[in-house]
């Protein structure tokens, strides 16, 4: 019999005061008990709304019904035909706009906790499961990953599979792009992210880390070097500024620098070769998941304040709402509706304030979400020692200007049909390198996409 509850299980998790304080995982996981409770919501559905909602096209309903027959690795097994990292999608997917967001259960009451669940099955083969991972045959056929972030090594494992000979390039000194500089350990912890990552490579996935292409060596010279195709997964790094007085203060981040500094560098240790520094107060400018991610660094790094500052109203904000309650509860201050003007310094020229302006929702955007316009004369200074932007990012143009016929639009990402091709033959993209800063699972889906066009274009090239 089904479980009629309206309500999904909860999710244990640290208390709020405790949890600000440590950068262990905020969410504990649920046992196995309430997994397979849970399990019993699903409806088992025919035509499988859920999994039209999902990037990668998980088979959810029938690893759901594995967990209700408590055949967890079944589960897993089903789940990993699809996706290449599963721990860290059962963290980090916003499942209330995706797969979630399409059962039926939810038109009532609380959709099925499928994130919860795929993070539970994972979870579990990590812990209990002894099998060795069987390399695939190979192929006789090469093929180059640029960026080992979530895009890449996807594509990089679906090829392995294939049987391919996969080469992944990565700039850092280690592979998972942002899932080890940009998502806090709280809320990914990197010994997850590093066993998804061994499991790619016992599939035969080798992995050059400190190769910055480009520079290092040229998508020319990988085709040069034998390599049949080559996708391009290196991400949105570069990141934007506002543009207003003040901003090369010491004590002004970027986003991503902050976060580099934390997560990969791990700053929060005493001992950390790469500091970062520990404010009073903090502003952080910006309305998304990468914004809520830095605040809440900030807090565990021991601000006293920390401030959201976001121009648009809460309704208005890109972070998943999950990010936005863990936020408030841990203490972080939300300023919508206000908008920096300038970055106040001392003789120094350390951070010691910022001037924001109050604002108010106008007529819609282009995107549909209301513009909004300064209130004349609202005027006022923010007490803060560091201030982090987190207005978004763009890809890095290092490739696009060492490769030729490689073409990119305004914003700097590169051009690619559905199926990932670019302009140039031989080359894929996908990711945030060719939509700008997205989700994790979206670049997880166009690596998979990709992966099948370059095995297809591979095969039509030989036959």
């Amino acid at each position: 019999m089904p479980n009629m509850s309206l309500k999904k299980n909860e999710m244990p998790a640290q208390e709020p005061n405790i949890r600000n304080k440590n950068f262990s995982e905020v969410a504990l996981g649920y046992s196995k008990e309430t997994a397979v409770d849970e399990s019993t919501r699903c409806l088992n559905c025919k035509n499988k709304p859920c999994v039209e909602g999902c990037p990668v096209n998980i088979d959810i309903p029938a690893f759901i019904q594995k967990v209700q027959q408590e055949d967890f690795e079944g589960a897993y097994d089903i789940i990993s035909s699809s996706s290449s990292l599963p721990a860290v999608c059962g963290r980090v997917c916003p499942q209330e706009t995706q797969c979630e967001g399409k059962c039926v259960r939810g038109i009532k009451g609380d959709p099925v906790g499928i994130g919860r669940l795929e993070r539970f099955v994972a979870d579990w083969h990590n812990e209990n499961s002894t099998a060795a991972v069987t390399k695939p045959a190979s192929n006789g056929h090469r093929a180059a990953i640029i960026g080992a972030g979530p895009a890449g090594l996807t594509c990089a494992g679906d090829l392995a599979r294939m049987g391919y000979q996969v080469t992944v390039y990565e700039a850092l000194h280690l592979a998972g792009g942002v899932l080890v500089y940009g998502i806090p350990e709280f809320r990914l912890p990197k010994a997850i992210v590093q066993k998804e990552i061994d499991g790619l490579k016992a599939l035969g996935v080798e992995i050059n880390t400190n190769t910055v292409v480009g520079k290092t060596i040229t998508v020319d010279e990988l085709f040069e070097q034998g390599f049949e195709a080559i996708f391009i997964g290196s991400g949105a790094g570069l990141p934007r500024f506002m543009g207003i007085p003040g901003e090369n203060l010491k004590g002004v981040y970027s986003a991503n620098e902050f976060l580099t500094r934390t997560n990969l560098m791990k700053a929060y240790n005493e001992d950390s070769d790469t500091p970062v520094q520990r404010a009073k107060n903090v502003a952080v400018v910006g309305g998304g998941n990468v914004a809520m991610d830095a605040a809440r660094c900030a807090k565990r790094l021991g601000a006293e304040n920390v401030y959201i500052v976001y121009r648009r109203g809460e309704a208005e904000m890109p972070a998943r709402n999950e990010e936005i309650e863990h936020a408030k509860e841990e203490g972080i201050i939300f300023k919508t509706l206000n908008n920096p003007v300038e970055i106040l310094g001392d003789e120094h020229k350390f951070v010691t304030g910022m001037k924001c302006i109050e604002m108010e929702l106008g007529e819609p955007d282009e995107s549909g979400r209301r513009s909004p316009v300064e209130k004349k004369g609202s005027e006022f200074v923010l007490d803060v020692d560091c201030v982090i932007m987190s207005i978004g990012t763009s890809p890095n143009p290092l490739i696009r200007n060492t490769t030729k016929g490689l073409e990119t639009n305004r914003r700097g990402c590169f051009v690619a049909d559905e199926n990932g091709l670019t302009s140039r033959e031989g080359v894929y993209a996908g990711g945030d390198a060719v939509t700008g800063a997205a989700t994790v699972i979206l670049a997880m889906g166009a690596g998979k996409t990709a992966a099948k066009a370059m095995d297809e274009y591979i095969k039509n090239k030989q036959g």
